[in-house]
């Protein structure tokens, strides 16, 4: 990867060097491809596994926004094969993986789509899980969180991991200002995960 290109750079540049790795995780396993210019490409990241093992159980519409190569979208289309799921990322190089790794796991519940944010999926989700590109800088990642509040289904909710050092704390404030409920679901790790909520409080007791 070149010095002006990220894991979230469209089209990378960086010579291809393609390997395979196998992840586990919630007692599931997958064997993916990885690449250079995409995100994690030695594997599960420490603040993945953590979303992952700190979620409740799924069920609806599930979108993996900025799925890198696959890891948190195709471990959960694998644990829970009764919802849908569908992963995005504006990485074309990390997307054809997705693709590639979802077809040769047999994820039937599972796609992925290209594209910048949600420019590329349609209709509301029940979950929107993401381990969002800090390096972007906070006004990408804030337009994410807004961008998600419109992309949820009634009672939907946003869950992302921020390592604590890296702004967690201001992102669960700016979380509090535009959903109703906002809770840290883990801490640990040097990671926070919060959960973002669409349903007030009175709506679930």
């Amino acid at each position: 990867m070149t010095m002006s290109e990220h894991y979230y750079t469209p089209s990378p540049s960086s010579k291809h060097d393609e390997h395979r790795v196998e992840i586990s995780a919630l007692g599931e396993a997958l064997s993916c491809a990885t690449d250079a210019g995409v995100f994690s490409r030695g594997g599960l990241d420490v603040g993945t596994r953590i979303l992952i093992e700190a979620l409740p159980t799924l069920s609806g519409r599930v979108l993996d926004l900025g799925c890198g190569w696959g890891a948190l979208g195709g471990l959960l289309a694998k644990k829970y094969p009764d919802a849908e799921f569908v992963l995005t990322d504006v990485n074309e190089r990390a997307v054809a993986l997705a693709e590639r790794n979802i077809r040769q796991n047999g994820l039937k519940n599972a796609r992925a789509v290209r594209g910048d944010g949600f420019e590329s999926v349609e209709g509301a989700f029940d979950w929107i899980l993401t381990n969002p590109p800090i390096r972007a800088g906070k006004a990408v990642i804030y337009g994410l969180f807004r961008a998600a509040q419109r992309h949820l289904a009634e009672g939907g909710r946003l869950v992302v991991v921020i390592r604590k050092q890296q702004g967690a704390k201001s992102a669960e404030a700016f979380l509090s200002e535009i959903f109703p409920r906002v809770e840290a679901i883990d801490k640990s790790g040097g990671y926070w995960v919060l959960m973002a909520d669409m349903r007030r409080e009175e709506d679930i007791r």
